[in-house]
């Protein structure tokens, strides 16, 4: 039986956090949420945390102390057990200082709470701090003079980077590395349509119909519940997690695989991928080039990486498998966004889907 923790959660409010939050507080564990601008905390069906079962504590992990004071600091870091840590920009496009403050920067904070107190850090990086790498990204892997396509990969590898630091100084901690994370395994469903969904909007409307990319590509989309129990795993395990990195990886899909689940919709509009070699956004329309360059390029490396993620020691930690059918899922997800109205027009009496695809779900 596990016991139970005194955790820390930092963005506790977005996608993931608020599902590793709801699951250890349902395990029983006194779990303080650090939040923010955004002051309830929603689960992805859009179910509210009982805020009996969770105690709120507003910070700001950009700053020193969290914009606390040296007491409220101090009782902070002797009262936690663990510190999982979720908060980061994971929108790609933004300024360099937003990455720096809040995934480098507030990374380094929350080492220093957990080697002022002794508690086990359980960091949330991504898979693709691997860059451009293509072939088998193994766990034990980090550094490796690989190309980084963002200033958001760029972020999470120095990020990590600390981690590692901080570990060979005596800090424990564990790193899980998500993939593309999208809705629900079973249901599709999904709070924030973003990233990988805008893209999906804009080729299945026409709005982009050529593409720069690799029909062999692999993209790797992971439903966010699995995400979730990866970490919760961790956390209550840290003791056989300690001093290892966990990819938490989805289903394979191919980018022909990709293409194929979408002809099976006769309302979508089926983009077709150009190898990059033979791409040329000058020679687009000029609305479909503007997409491009606002939106479409800010993704386009992804569409050409043939990679697959080693799972081994999250395998070895006894986390259930992921999905093992990629269109399948791929579908799933589809289904949903067909019937919120995200994709196409929604069901009667649900009301008018967006049209906009730069500011769906932002």
């Amino acid at each position: 039986m596990t016991p139970r923790l005194k955790i820390l959660v930092t963005g506790a409010s977005g996608l993931v956090g608020a599902e590793v939050t709801a699951r250890l507080a349902a395990a029983g564990h006194e779990v303080t949420a650090v939040v923010h601008r955004q002051q309830t905390l929603v689960r992805n069906d859009g179910t509210p945390l009982d805020s009996a079962t969770v105690r709120c504590l507003s910070a700001d992990v950009t700053r020193t102390r969290l914009g606390l004071t040296e007491a409220g600091y101090a009782e902070l870091a002797d009262g936690i057990d663990r510190i999982v840590h979720c908060a980061a920009i994971t929108d790609f496009g933004r300024p360099e200082e937003d990455y720096r403050t809040v995934n480098v920067d507030g990374t380094a904070h929350l080492i220093e709470l957990a080697r002022a107190g002794g508690a086990g850090l359980v960091h949330v990086g991504t898979a693709y701090v691997c860059g451009e790498r293509d072939g088998l990204i193994r766990e034990t892997e980090l550094d490796q003079g690989q190309r980084l396509a963002n200033g958001y990969e760029a972020s999470k590898l120095r990020a990590e980077t600390l981690v590692h630091k901080a570990r060979a100084d005596g800090v424990r901690a564990a790193v899980v590395r998500p993939s593309i994370v999208v809705g629900d395994e079973h249901t599709g469903v999904v709070r924030d349509y973003k990233n990988i969904y805008v893209i999906l909007k804009l080729t299945t409307e026409g709005k982009v119909r050529s593409v720069p990319g690799l029909y062999e590509a692999r993209l790797d989309l992971v439903p966010v519940d699995y995400v979730a129990d990866v970490i919760t795993r961790v956390t209550e395990r840290f003791d056989e997690a300690e001093g290892r990195t966990f990819h938490a990886a989805g289903a394979p899909l191919t980018l022909r695989d990709f293409s194929d689940v979408m002809a099976e919709y006769p309302s979508f509009h089926v983009p077709r991928f150009v190898p990059p070699t033979s791409f040329d956004a000058q020679r687009l329309p000029t609305r479909e080039r503007r997409y491009y360059e606002r939106i479409v390029s800010l993704y386009e490396s992804y569409f050409r990486r043939r990679m697959t993620f080693d799972a081994s020691h999250t395998a070895a930690l006894g986390v259930r498998a992921t999905p093992a059918d990629g269109p399948d899922f791929l579908r799933t997800l589809i289904n949903h966004c067909l019937a919120s109205g995200y994709l196409g027009a929604p069901p009667a009496g649900t009301g008018p889907a967006a049209d906009d695809a730069n500011g769906a779900g932002r």
